[in-house]
């Protein structure tokens, strides 16, 4: 008897799996406010599926030289926030892509600013949120401001996971 119900469990498991944003699950607090804007979840709880780990992204291209050559940083990294977080989403979007994800399947954002200024997590908040709001997800967000990240001209490194079947 246990057999089969280990069976039946296991067959359960894998075809929820087999279907691509079953294997997670947005958590809310009972009788939360759905009127206040939320850019991002409190929790997700992962039901199934297989951690997928991004290396941080910058705005330099996924595939760059070691170490870094002033001219790529130079054409790169300009001195605006919102660029530079565009090209390091697009960058991730690209690496979701190739490990058969996509942003529906982010678990967490982690965003490192540098030079923090009034109205930064704003900014760049809205680039990150704008690549999610098409498929109605929100992954959860810890944004924080550094000291400094691998370069002086970088403003932005943000790091993803996902889980993926």
């Amino acid at each position: 008897m246990k057999l089969i119900v280990l069976a039946v469990l296991s067959l359960a498991v894998s075809s929820a799996a087999a279907q691509s944003g079953n294997h997670l699950e947005t958590i809310h607090h009972p009788n939360y406010d759905k009127s206040l804007f939320m850019p991002f979840s409190p929790a997700i709880k992962v039901k199934s599926g297989k951690m997928l780990w991004l290396a941080g992204g910058t705005s330099l291209p996924v595939y760059h030289d070691h170490p870094h050559r002033r001219e790529q940083i130079q054409q790169f990294m300009p001195n605006d926030l919102e660029a530079q977080t565009r090209r390091t989403m697009d960058g991730i979007m690209e690496t979701l892509k190739a490990a058969g994800a996509s942003p529906k399947d982010v678990v967490h954002v982690f965003i490192f600013r540098t030079r923090p200024r009034m109205g930064d997590i704003g900014r760049s908040s809205a680039v990150v949120n704008s690549y999610f709001a098409p498929h109605n997800h929100k992954p959860t967000t810890t944004n924080m401001a550094v000291l400094e990240l691998g370069e002086p001209e970088q403003l932005i490194e943000i790091q993803v996971v996902a889980v993926v079947d």
